[in-house]
């Protein structure tokens, strides 16, 4: 569903490099984590894959098309919650809603059925006609993530998306991501929180420097260190990295 080509980014014009050759399979139905240090290239990749950002080589593909070639097409596909909440604070949270499915063509029914569901999951039934600027960051972050579903993508990409939640909302959101895969749908995630990532990912991608340093089920990444954590793996792994 989501393909990596040899896709690299450089930034400026001294070229740094964030991204290096990351090739880069995920299937229908995966839960997919990635995780990395600070400035490993986890944001430059989402914002590639989600058409933000235009590789400086290498093509990124989302369920067989290609971003740049057709774009839109692309983006129809994809479900996005950034590590930001760049909202139209203006506006009421329903107007939000409202307006992210008249962008996607969600029908009245569709958008009614999704807009209930969502509100009440989330406990934002009683602010959804104040304006985004009175809620809070945990409020924003909810509201992002109702609005990424409202048109059912096959592939769902978030960026830090536990950030700011509180531990029931980050239950039940963790809660949706295993359903959306279980629907047959893909998820792929970045996140710093290690355990989720080891408690919830079907596949798991570590990235430091911009490269793709190992990739694989937990039990692929063990290699036959049976009790390793995710976190001393990821210790081990991006300390020879530094060396």
């Amino acid at each position: 569903m989501i393909q990596f080509e040899h896709v690299s980014k450089r930034y400026g014009k001294a070229g740094v490099l964030a991204v290096d050759d990351l090739q880069l399979h995920v299937p229908g139905g995966r839960l997919f984590g990635m995780i990395g240090p600070n400035g490993a290239g986890k944001t430059t990749t989402i914002r590639m894959l989600t058409g933000i950002l235009t590789p400086t080589q290498g093509h990124v593909r989302i369920g067989g098309i290609d971003m740049a070639k057709s774009p839109v097409e692309a983006k129809r596909l994809i479900g996005f919650v950034p590590d930001g909440h760049d909202l139209y604070e203006r506006l009421t949270g329903m107007e939000y809603l409202r307006f992210i499915a008249d962008l996607y063509q969600v029908d009245a029914v569709r958008r009614k059925a999704h807009i209930e569901k969502y509100l009440s999951l989330f406990e934002l039934e009683d602010a959804a006609y104040n304006q985004i600027r009175s809620y809070s960051r945990g409020m924003k972050q909810k509201l992002t993530v109702i609005g990424a579903l409202i048109h059912n993508p096959p592939v769902w990409v978030l960026d830090e998306p536990l950030v700011g939640l509180d531990p029931r909302a980050a239950h039940l959101l963790k809660q949706e991501m295993r359903l959306h895969c279980d629907a047959g749908n893909t998820v792929f995630f970045s996140t710093h929180v290690l355990e989720v990532a080891e408690k919830l990912c079907d596949e798991i991608a570590i990235i430091d420097k911009g490269r793709l340093i190992a990739r694989g089920t937990m039990e692929e990444l063990r290699s036959g260190e049976k009790c390793a954590s995710l976190e001393q793996l990821f210790l081990d792994l991006t300390e020879v990295q530094q060396a």
